[in-house]
């Protein structure tokens, strides 16, 4: 039986830590940055997790 596909979208998006929750990058971080302020740059910084609700089904797009 072949290997499962993963959705390549959802792969370039979210990754797994090793304790198995999900991890995601937060948006409006790669451009256009000179007009936000240095405060709002650092809360972007900070990647967040996903929601126990999505987690599931993000992990089936991930093949996981």
């Amino acid at each position: 039986m072949p290997k499962m596909k993963s959705r390549r979208g959802a792969a370039k998006r979210f990754s797994l830590t090793g304790s198995g929750k999900v991890r995601k990058n937060k948006a409006n971080k790669s451009h256009l940055l000179s007009r936000k302020s240095m405060d709002r740059k650092r809360s972007l910084r900070k990647s967040g997790d996903v929601s126990d609700a999505d987690a599931k089904r993000v992990k089936k797009m991930l093949g996981k």
